[in-house]
């Protein structure tokens, strides 16, 4: 579309508008005020939610992102407010997330002179974005932007950078936007060879004791569907890594559980104990291998992944199936033979059952004088709504909310998988909830993490999103003093936490807030919490050392997974 000659700053917004962006999230400072000033003119269009903090807005913008399935959008000036989203588009890299932050940038003619507030953003971004580049021209920023939109979305995911002069913002030029839709040397699509689903099938056809293990590639490629026809006609037992939780339903009957260091007993033991291994859309993340010199070595490995990268990268693969998981499910539910596989799936029930046994029922169960991080999500999900969301930080609350959150939908899950980011939760809550005010949010995050981002309640207030948090209140940083305990002779060093009233600071932000300190109240107050006409913050304190198993320790193989 061709208009008058008009600012560069408005050029930005109606690009982000023409892109079908429903939200900003972001902070204004000097290098971005003109955009700033456009938007003014752009609100019944675009909306822009002030977060307290620019690591704020990129969270956000991450859960809006991981929730929705569209692009997050974020906004910060140039210097601290650029290095600032840092974290975030490292987050966003590793989680495969699609972004597009937008920075404001000194001058052209200042750039390299160490003016105020001048960072060389792009450069120190670049080993933590799909794609960046910096604008010193207004006809440049409509094909930026377009640009930026089609590779953050396309392909694997992720977050792509674009910095503008403050020169280029103020400057005239003509809106001329086009909507990209692919160039040179940039491939989305890659054909699913017949052949290797071909070979992929006969491994499968023949195989006594196959396994699937799941990630988000599946949720990404919007393949939930062909993920369940495949195990339906298979018979294969199946286990979700973190991020792919949500993807399959846990009450499918050949869902055995969830991967990795603090996942399920089953599914990690028997990973050394299958003799055809089927990744779908996940990469292998040391997190669930664990030592790869003892991982699934008798078993031959059929690799569904869209990221050539990811093929060979840590476990040697049999069979790579290249393509979109959506595509190759499909393909490969056709060739395979209707079968089922009940004493290789009750194999993993007798192990869950120990684990029920020696982990579970001191989890969810009131064995203890105080209160566990089990038991609690145990009653938020007697109480949510099956499409509810839960956003996590990082931590021991954010391993017992995997743990025992009973995810039926996709789409329910956000959290920091790769990068581990502390303070991820409360602004990602935000953003999931902006999404959709009417969809159950709810936000479990620890009281280390939630101190890193504990402004965002600003946010929260001012945009009035229901959020439901729960904060597990150990007074300790758990998953470090847990190692310290474990591993380190129980020095606790510098782990235990002198914490502030947070019922107090939650009211001081004008969210209801309440503490559980008692097993007797704890029902009460979940129903309180997400029956209530708002955000909710409910604080429960839980015991300071209540640790979080099965664990895999550093260094040790799948099967040196220990209950206790």
């Amino acid at each position: 579309m061709k208009g008058t000659m008009i600012r560069g700053a408005d050029i930005v917004v109606q690009s982000l508008i023409a892109e079908q962006a429903e939200i900003i999230f972001g902070y204004p400072g000097g290098a971005i005020m003109p955009v700033y000033d456009a938007l003014y003119d752009y609100h019944e269009q675009i909306k822009h939610v002030l977060t307290r903090h620019e690591q704020g807005a990129i969270h956000a913008a991450q859960g809006y992102a991981r929730v929705s399935g569209k692009v997050g959008v974020c906004l910060a000036t140039s210097g601290p407010g650029a290095t600032n989203l840092i974290t975030g588009m490292a987050d966003a890299q590793i989680d495969s997330t699609p972004l597009v932050c937008i920075t404001g940038q000194v001058a052209s003619h200042l750039l390299g002179t160490d003016a105020f507030q001048e960072t060389d953003v792009v450069g120190i971004s670049m080993p933590g974005t799909k794609w960046n580049i910096q604008v010193r021209r207004v006809e440049d920023i409509a094909p930026a932007i377009a640009k930026g939109f089609y590779i953050a979305r396309s392909g694997r995911p992720g977050p792509v950078l674009i910095d503008i002069t403050k020169d280029a913002q103020v400057d005239f030029g003509e809106m001329n936007y086009t909507p990209c839709l692919g160039f040179r040397s940039y491939k989305t699509h890659i054909p699913v060879e017949k052949t290797a689903i071909k070979q992929a099938a006969e491994l499968i056809n023949n195989a006594e004791r196959p396994y699937v293990l799941y990630g988000q590639g599946v949720v990404l490629g919007k393949a939930e569907a062909e993920l369940k026809f495949f195990l339906d006609k298979s018979g294969i037992p199946a286990a979700s890594t973190l991020l792919g939780s949500g993807a399959l339903s846990q009450d499918h009957p050949n869902f055995v559980g969830k991967l990795g260091m603090h996942g399920n007993y089953a599914p990690n033991l028997l990973t050394n104990k299958c003799d055809v291994l089927i990744a779908v859309g996940m990469r292998f993340d040391d997190r669930v291998t664990g030592d790869l010199k003892r991982y699934a070595k008798q078993a031959k490995v059929i690799h569904l992944e869209l990221d050539p990268a990811e093929i060979n990268k840590n476990v040697k693969t049999e069979v790579a199936v290249l393509g979109d998981c959506k595509e190759s499910l499909a393909m490969l539910t056709e060739a395979v033979d209707k079968k089922q596989h009940p004493e290789w799936i009750a194999r993993f029930r007798e192990l869950e059952q120990m684990e029920k046994e020696a982990v579970v029922q001191h989890d969810v169960t009131p064995t203890k004088t105080g209160l566990t991080m089990g038991e609690v999500i145990n009653k938020v999900n007697q109480y949510k709504a099956d499409d509810a969301v839960l956003v996590t930080d990082v931590g021991q609350h954010q391993m017992i909310a995997w743990r025992y959150f009973n995810y039926k939908k996709s789409r329910t899950q956000v959290t920091s998988g790769g990068l581990g980011t502390m303070g991820f939760a409360l602004p990602a809550a935000l953003g999931a909830q902006l999404h959709d005010y009417s969809r159950q949010v709810v936000c479990v995050v620890g009281d280390g993490g939630i101190q890193m981002t504990i402004q965002e309640l600003g946010a929260i207030m001012q945009t009035k999103a229901p959020v439901k948090i729960v904060l597990l209140n150990n007074n300790y940083l758990g998953m470090v003093r847990q190692w310290q305990q474990l591993f380190f002779d129980k020095r606790y060093s510098f782990t235990e936490l002198d914490n502030p009233d947070f019922v107090k600071i939650a009211e001081a932000y004008g969210i209801a807030a309440q503490k559980v300190t008692e097993r007797g109240d704890l029902n009460e107050a979940i129903e309180d919490m997400l029956i209530h006409d708002g955000p909710y913050f409910l604080e429960v304190v839980v015991e300071k050392e209540d640790n979080v198993f099965p664990m895999i320790a550093t260094g040790c193989s799948v099967e040196e997974v220990r209950l206790s």
